[in-house]
């Protein structure tokens, strides 16, 4: 059982950056619940908990996430200690499950209708919200030196357009879909690759390695991807253990806001009541 059983939370989104959250969430002792797409636009997959609406589960450093079909699963899932995985574009979780906090790490640099209303804390990551008036806190996710910082008034900052530097590549490391189409691959994620080696293809059309590295990730067959989309991630570093471990600015981010989890008003009476418990029982 999670030691904060009583302060449910549900985090939207379950790709890299949203795991990072998860991660530090559940190390924490809160329930997590993870809320996804039917066909969830991942790419870093081997470290994303939303990976399990296509294989059923997935283990994360440790972690294990599984799909559940229903909220009645989702319940059971976490009673045994698992983070549910349920298909939910809707947000019908917020009136369902009832949680304390609603997280959107959906990372789509804009608001998709998340309100303060959702919940008691409502936290966002990155571009797109603002502090106060449709959230209650916002996680900043640029790298730099404010990574990770919980902001209670006001936006991140705006979104560069430009993928963090590694090793000198940036945009060159985001593979992009060249046409409409379903992405069939000729490579799997943890694979070392040559420049020019066939890494996938969209409708007909290759796409190859821009450089020596290691396929850090690479989006699932199911979805059905346009011209200019992220589809996956070229790591020029060449360690493959990277391809398994979240990285450092997802843990950076769930470290942001796990305190702004800690730090609400909103969830202390929660928190409160789990520490008596335990002392009585002591």
């Amino acid at each position: 059982m999670a030691f904060f059983d009583r302060a449910l939370i549900v985090v939207r989104g379950g790709g890299d950056l949203a795991s990072g959250v998860v991660y530090r969430l559940y190390r924490a002792g809160f329930p997590v619940v993870v809320s996804e797409l039917e066909t969830p636009l991942l790419v870093r997959r081997t470290v994303s908990y939303g990976e399990a609406i296509y294989s059923g589960s997935i283990t994360v450093e440790g972690i294990t996430s599984r799909l559940a079909s229903h909220i009645e699963e989702a319940k059971r899932l976490l009673a045994a200690g698992d983070v549910p995985v349920i298909v939910d574009p809707g947000g019908i979780l917020f009136t369902q499950l009832q949680p304390v906090v609603v997280i959107d790490a959906r990372m789509v640099k804009t608001n998709l209708g998340t309100t303060l209303d959702d919940a008691p804390l409502v936290v966002a990551l990155g571009p797109g919200f603002t502090a106060g008036v449709d959230c209650h806190a916002v996680i900043e996710t640029n790298r730099g030196h404010n990574l990770g910082r919980v902001i209670c008034d006001g936006p991140t900052e705006p979104d560069t357009g430009t993928p963090g530097k590694i090793e000198g590549q940036t945009h060159t490391r985001v593979l992009r879909a060249p046409a409409h189409g379903h992405v069939h691959p000729h490579a799997a994620i943890g694979d070392t690759l040559q420049e020019g080696q066939p890494i996938a293809a969209v409708a007909g059309q290759p796409i190859t390695a821009p450089f020596n590295g290691v396929l850090r990730g690479l989006i699932h067959e199911r979805v059905l991807v346009t011209p200019g989309m992220k589809i996956g991630d070229l790591d020029p570093r060449a360690q493959h253990e990277n391809c398994y471990t979240i990285s450092d600015k997802s843990l950076a981010v769930g470290g942001g806001a796990l305190e702004a989890v800690l730090a609400a008003s909103q969830v202390r009476r929660y928190l409160a009541q789990a520490s008596y418990e335990t002392s009585e029982s002591l």
